[in-house]
Protein backbone atom coordinates (compact mmCIF):
# COMPACT_ATOMS: atom_id res chain seq x y z
CA UNK A 1 0.00 0.00 0.00
CA UNK A 2 1.30 3.16 -0.87
CA UNK A 3 1.45 5.94 1.49
CA UNK A 4 0.06 9.75 1.38
CA UNK A 5 1.55 12.49 1.43
CA UNK A 6 0.39 13.74 5.14
CA UNK A 7 1.11 10.04 6.05
CA UNK A 8 4.49 9.70 5.53
CA UNK A 9 5.06 13.35 6.10
CA UNK A 10 4.11 12.63 9.74
CA UNK A 11 6.17 9.58 10.04
CA UNK A 12 9.09 11.27 8.75
CA UNK A 13 7.91 14.14 11.27
CA UNK A 14 8.25 11.84 14.51
CA UNK A 15 11.67 10.54 13.38
CA UNK A 16 12.92 14.38 12.25
CA UNK A 17 11.50 15.32 16.48
CA UNK A 18 14.01 12.37 18.61
CA UNK A 19 16.49 12.82 16.44
CA UNK A 20 16.57 16.65 17.23
CA UNK A 21 15.84 16.40 20.50
CA UNK A 22 19.63 14.71 21.54
CA UNK A 23 22.71 16.81 22.05
CA UNK A 24 25.71 16.21 20.24
CA UNK A 25 25.97 16.72 16.37
CA UNK A 26 23.99 19.43 14.35
CA UNK A 27 20.49 18.70 13.68
CA UNK A 28 20.96 17.82 9.97
CA UNK A 29 23.67 15.28 11.24
CA UNK A 30 21.20 14.42 14.17
CA UNK A 31 17.91 14.28 12.03
CA UNK A 32 19.60 11.88 9.18
CA UNK A 33 20.94 9.19 11.78
CA UNK A 34 17.90 9.33 14.08
CA UNK A 35 15.64 9.16 10.96
CA UNK A 36 17.57 6.41 9.56
CA UNK A 37 17.02 4.92 13.06
CA UNK A 38 13.65 5.20 13.52
CA UNK A 39 12.38 3.97 9.92
CA UNK A 40 15.09 0.98 10.30
CA UNK A 41 12.61 -0.32 13.32
CA UNK A 42 9.63 0.25 10.95
CA UNK A 43 10.82 -1.73 8.51
CA UNK A 44 12.15 -4.81 10.82
CA UNK A 45 8.87 -4.92 12.48
CA UNK A 46 6.28 -7.04 10.63
CA UNK A 47 3.68 -6.37 12.88
CA UNK A 48 3.76 -2.55 12.06
CA UNK A 49 4.35 -2.91 8.74
CA UNK A 50 1.09 -5.60 8.57
CA UNK A 51 -0.88 -2.76 10.42
CA UNK A 52 -0.68 -3.16 13.59
CA UNK A 53 -1.42 0.53 14.89
CA UNK A 54 -1.34 -0.07 18.71
CA UNK A 55 1.77 -1.46 18.51
CA UNK A 56 2.95 1.60 15.83
CA UNK A 57 1.22 3.97 18.81
CA UNK A 58 3.32 2.18 21.88
CA UNK A 59 6.70 3.31 19.36
CA UNK A 60 5.80 6.82 18.92
CA UNK A 61 4.69 6.86 22.71
CA UNK A 62 7.86 5.72 23.65
CA UNK A 63 10.32 6.85 21.49
CA UNK A 64 9.64 10.04 19.78
CA UNK A 65 6.44 11.72 21.67
CA UNK A 66 8.42 13.95 24.35
CA UNK A 67 10.06 15.79 21.62
CA UNK A 68 6.63 17.69 19.98
CA UNK A 69 5.27 21.20 21.34
CA UNK A 70 2.07 19.91 21.27
CA UNK A 71 1.11 23.07 23.19
CA UNK A 72 2.51 25.20 20.77
CA UNK A 73 1.12 23.44 17.94
CA UNK A 74 -2.57 23.17 19.35
CA UNK A 75 -2.47 27.28 19.72
CA UNK A 76 -1.33 27.46 16.14
CA UNK A 77 -3.90 25.71 14.95
CA UNK A 78 -6.89 26.97 16.89
CA UNK A 79 -5.48 30.54 15.98
CA UNK A 80 -7.13 33.21 17.78
CA UNK A 81 -9.38 31.82 19.60
CA UNK A 82 -6.34 30.15 21.71
CA UNK A 83 -6.66 33.66 23.35
CA UNK A 84 -10.27 33.32 24.27
CA UNK A 85 -9.66 29.63 26.13
CA UNK A 86 -9.32 29.35 29.64
CA UNK A 87 -6.51 27.33 31.27
CA UNK A 88 -9.00 24.47 31.47
CA UNK A 89 -9.65 24.69 28.04
CA UNK A 90 -6.26 25.02 26.73
CA UNK A 91 -5.08 21.59 28.70
CA UNK A 92 -8.15 20.04 27.14
CA UNK A 93 -7.34 21.19 23.35
CA UNK A 94 -4.02 20.37 23.82
CA UNK A 95 -4.76 16.86 24.70
CA UNK A 96 -7.00 15.85 21.89
CA UNK A 97 -5.50 17.54 19.33
CA UNK A 98 -2.19 15.35 20.94
CA UNK A 99 -4.32 12.12 20.51
CA UNK A 100 -5.00 13.05 17.13
CA UNK A 101 -2.26 13.74 15.72
CA UNK A 102 -0.54 10.57 17.75
CA UNK A 103 -3.15 8.59 16.23
CA UNK A 104 -2.71 9.86 12.73
CA UNK A 105 1.16 9.40 12.94
CA UNK A 106 0.98 5.75 14.14
CA UNK A 107 -1.29 5.05 11.53
CA UNK A 108 1.92 6.20 9.10
CA UNK A 109 3.85 3.91 10.42
CA UNK A 110 2.17 1.42 9.39
CA UNK A 111 2.06 2.59 6.00
CA UNK A 112 5.38 3.15 5.20
CA UNK A 113 6.66 2.43 1.68
CA UNK A 114 10.08 1.49 1.01
CA UNK A 115 10.36 6.05 0.62
CA UNK A 116 13.50 7.65 1.09
CA UNK A 117 14.04 11.70 2.08
CA UNK A 118 16.83 13.81 1.30
CA UNK A 119 18.09 16.18 3.80
CA UNK A 120 19.02 20.07 1.86
CA UNK A 121 21.58 22.21 3.24
CA UNK A 122 20.99 23.01 6.81
CA UNK A 123 21.26 27.13 7.09
CA UNK A 124 20.90 27.10 10.41
CA UNK A 125 23.86 29.60 12.85
CA UNK A 126 24.87 28.62 16.38
CA UNK A 127 22.72 30.06 19.03
CA UNK A 128 19.74 29.95 16.99
CA UNK A 129 16.47 29.39 18.86
CA UNK A 130 14.40 28.37 15.93
CA UNK A 131 15.52 26.34 12.70
CA UNK A 132 14.02 24.93 9.55
CA UNK A 133 15.25 21.67 8.40
CA UNK A 134 14.75 21.03 4.76
CA UNK A 135 14.07 17.83 3.15
CA UNK A 136 12.00 16.04 0.03
CA UNK A 137 10.58 12.75 0.19
CA UNK A 138 11.20 10.83 -2.79
CA UNK A 139 9.91 7.59 -3.73
CA UNK A 140 9.56 5.77 -7.63
CA UNK A 141 7.82 6.95 -10.30
CA UNK A 142 6.27 9.75 -8.29
CA UNK A 143 7.53 13.49 -8.20
CA UNK A 144 9.29 14.46 -5.17
CA UNK A 145 8.04 16.35 -2.21
CA UNK A 146 9.31 19.18 -0.56
CA UNK A 147 8.78 19.36 3.14
CA UNK A 148 10.35 22.03 5.90
CA UNK A 149 10.00 21.01 9.28
CA UNK A 150 10.19 24.18 12.08
CA UNK A 151 11.69 23.31 15.37
CA UNK A 152 12.53 25.63 18.18
CA UNK A 153 14.90 25.09 21.16
CA UNK A 154 12.85 24.67 24.74
CA UNK A 155 15.37 24.83 27.55
CA UNK A 156 17.86 22.82 26.30
CA UNK A 157 16.03 20.68 23.47
CA UNK A 158 14.44 20.97 20.41
CA UNK A 159 10.71 20.28 19.63
CA UNK A 160 8.94 19.72 16.33
CA UNK A 161 6.13 22.59 16.48
CA UNK A 162 5.11 22.26 12.57
CA UNK A 163 5.65 20.64 9.66
CA UNK A 164 4.81 22.61 5.99
CA UNK A 165 4.41 20.62 2.53
CA UNK A 166 4.70 22.01 -0.34
CA UNK A 167 4.23 25.40 1.12
CA UNK A 168 1.05 24.07 2.90
CA UNK A 169 1.24 23.46 6.77
CA UNK A 170 0.19 20.65 8.40
CA UNK A 171 -0.76 22.35 11.89
CA UNK A 172 -2.25 25.37 10.46
CA UNK A 173 -4.48 23.53 7.92
CA UNK A 174 -6.61 22.56 10.77
CA UNK A 175 -6.91 26.10 11.46
CA UNK A 176 -10.34 26.93 9.31
CA UNK A 177 -12.13 23.57 10.59
CA UNK A 178 -11.81 24.61 14.14
CA UNK A 179 -12.22 27.81 13.56
CA UNK A 180 -15.60 27.03 12.33
CA UNK A 181 -16.02 24.63 14.81
CA UNK A 182 -15.82 27.34 17.47
CA UNK A 183 -18.07 29.71 15.50
CA UNK A 184 -20.61 27.30 15.85
CA UNK A 185 -20.92 25.67 18.93
CA UNK A 186 -17.80 27.34 20.87
CA UNK A 187 -14.41 26.47 22.42
CA UNK A 188 -16.06 23.81 24.26
CA UNK A 189 -18.12 22.36 21.25
CA UNK A 190 -14.57 21.96 19.27
CA UNK A 191 -12.91 20.02 22.86
CA UNK A 192 -15.99 17.77 22.33
CA UNK A 193 -15.66 17.34 18.54
CA UNK A 194 -11.99 16.19 18.73
CA UNK A 195 -12.88 13.83 21.21
CA UNK A 196 -15.58 12.47 19.40
CA UNK A 197 -13.14 12.16 16.43
CA UNK A 198 -10.66 10.15 18.74
CA UNK A 199 -12.93 7.85 19.64
CA UNK A 200 -13.28 7.02 16.08
CA UNK A 201 -10.02 6.35 15.59
CA UNK A 202 -9.74 4.16 18.68
CA UNK A 203 -7.69 0.88 17.12
CA UNK A 204 -8.90 -2.36 16.65
CA UNK A 205 -7.30 -5.05 18.66
CA UNK A 206 -4.60 -6.59 16.81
Amino acid sequence: MKTTIVQWLAATAFSLAASLALAGPGPEALTKQLTEEVIAAVEADAEIRAGDTEKAIRLVEERVLPHFNFGHMTALAVGRDWRGASPEQRDALTEQFRTLLVRTYSNALTQYDNQTIAFKPFRGRPGDRDAQVRTEIRQPGAQAIQMDFSLELVGEDWKVYDVVVAGVSLVTNYRASFSQQVRQSGIDGLIESLRAKNDEMVPEKS
